[in-house]
This record gives C-alpha cells, sequence and structure tokens, in this order.
C-alpha cells in the first residue's frame, strides 16, 4: 500500500476576465452619471435657494394637507378592504352572472384613470343634483372630499380583490381537503387555514398598493380638496417658487419610506415562523 506524502495543491481560481465596454455599458454609465449630476444639482440648488420665511408661513399647511392625505388613504383603503372581500369571492363564485359583474366591476376600475374615475363622480354626478336632492344624496356629492374618498375607496377595492383572489388561490388545495377530511366546517376552514395562509402572500402586494394610493391621492387636489398636494399648489400660486413642489416631494418620500420601513418590519414580523 502506498502512502502520499505531499498533497496536492489546488487548482487556483480562473480569473475573472474583465467585461469589455460596449455600446449598452457605455449608454449605461453615462446615463447614471447623468442622474447623478442632476440630483446633486437639484440639492445644491435647494441648499441655496432655502427660504425658511416662506416654510415657516406655509409649513403648517403643509401639515394640514398632511394629516388630509393620510385621513383620506387611511379611510379609503380600510373601505375599500371591506368593500373587496365580497368582490373577491364573486370573482371566485361559480355563478356566472354574479362572476361577469364582479369581473366587469375590477375591469373597468383597474383599466380607467383614477383622474377619470374622481371628474365622472364628482363632475359626472354633480350634475344630477335634483335627482340626488330627491333621495337625500346630495350632501355627500356636493362635498369634494366625499367624492375623493369615493373615487378612491372604489379604485383600491378592486385592485384588492385582485390581491385577495390571487392570495386565496395561492393556497394548496390539499389544505381545503385535509381540513374537510377532519370535519372542519368551510368558514372555519377559511377562517383558520385558508385566510391566515392568504393573508401572508397578500401581505407585500397589500403594501404597494397603500403606497400606490398615497402617491394616486394627490389627484383629488384637482376637485379643490386640500390635501398634500393641494397645499402645495396653493402655496405655489401665491410664492411661484418651485421649492413649493420640493417640500411636497420630501413629505410624500418621508410617508412613503416610514410606511416601507413600517410594512417590511411587519412582513418580517408576521413571517419569522418561516424562516429557518
Amino acid at each position: 500500500m502506498s502512502h502520499i506524502n505531499e498533497l496536492i495543491p489546488p487548482r487556483p481560481a480562473p480569473a475573472i476576465a474583465d467585461k469589455p465596454l460596449n455600446i449598452s455599458r457605455i449608454v449605461g454609465i453615462a446615463v447614471i452619471m447623468l442622474w447623478l449630476l442632476l440630483a446633486a444639482g437639484l440639492i445644491f440648488a435647494m441648499i441655496e435657494g432655502w427660504d425658511w420665511a416662506k416654510f415657516e408661513r406655509y409649513g403648517p399647511r403643509y401639515i394640514d394637507g398632511l394629516i388630509t392625505t393620510i385621513t383620506l388613504v387611511g379611510s379609503s383603503i380600510i373601505l375599500g378592504a371591506i368593500l373587496s372581500v365580497p368582490i373577491a369571492f364573486a370573482r371566485m363564485s361559480k355563478n356566472r352572472v354574479l362572476g361577469a359583474l364582479a369581473y366587469a366591476y375590477v375591469y373597468v376600475f383597474r383599466s380607467t384613470p383614477l383622474l377619470a374615475q374622481l371628474f365622472l363622480i364628482y363632475y359626472g354626478l354633480g350634475s344630477f343634483r335634483p335627482q340626488l336632492e330627491a333621495v337625500g344624496l346630495w350632501w355627500f356629492f356636493r362635498e369634494a372630499w366625499y367624492c375623493g374618498l369615493l373615487s378612491l375607496t372604489l379604485n383600491t377595492a378592486a385592485y384588492q380583490a385582485e390581491i385577495l383572489r390571487g392570495a386565496i388561490r395561492s393556497v394548496p388545495l390539499g389544505q381545503h381537503e385535509g381540513a374537510a377530511s377532519l370535519g372542519i366546517s368551510k368558514f372555519i376552514t377559511f377562517r383558520k387555514v385558508i385566510l391566515p395562509q392568504a393573508l401572508i402572500v397578500a401581505l407585500r402586494p397589500y403594501g404597494n398598493e397603500i403606497i400606490l394610493m398615497i402617491k394616486g391621492s394627490a389627484v383629488v387636489s384637482i376637485v379643490t380638496v386640500f390635501d398634500l398636494m393641494g397645499q402645495t399648489r396653493y402655496a405655489f400660486s401665491r410664492t411661484f417658487d418651485y421649492q413649493a413642489y420640493l417640500w411636497a416631494a420630501i413629505f410624500y418620500l418621508t410617508i412613503v419610506e416610514t410606511l416601507r420601513h413600517v410594512w417590511a418590519w411587519l412582513e418580517a414580523r408576521l413571517t419569522r415562523h418561516l424562516k429557518r
């Protein structure tokens, strides 16, 4: 029996060849450098031209607009979540009429701009004032805030219904069959077995939908709702200073980043049992 006195040295790692500079890489680097220069110039201009007097004057209005935006979006998200449940079940229903109606609702509100929906509710239904007064609903449709709330609610309900439907469909069919074999009722199966798993799947899409609603809610400023963007337009109409929109961008960025980190923490908290 022979013995090996010397170990065979390992093979050296293959040399990493530098990627050649082609047209696409050069264009990509140029675009990145351009964006960096624009960002640096914008930050420099904002610092150099910062007017504390204007900010102190209109800052309270921005805070009021921020509260209005959060209230409007929060209310529409909650109401949309409630409305999305029956719509999602109607989409999954075996009843063709019910399924077709739910599909038409989702199709219309997901395929048309939010601004068009807002105009149809605020200006379109507003043209039926005598009929609305006759049924006692004019008090609702004469207020821009309520029309904005209704349009945001109907819009997000369509998206949330599809999120919920997709999440429920993602749960394996064996979960239903296993619960049925144990004699568990369909309602308890859905509430205790299916829904918790579906909500984990839907958690991230729900967060994305909330962020999109926060940014999309700016359209209500067009119908005289003084949300964050509405107050921004007011400040700009008085000062004609572009920084008014920079302040709004900072507020929106702060809201979105805060929500993104909170949602990431919530997702990590709720899915910690799935990590190994």
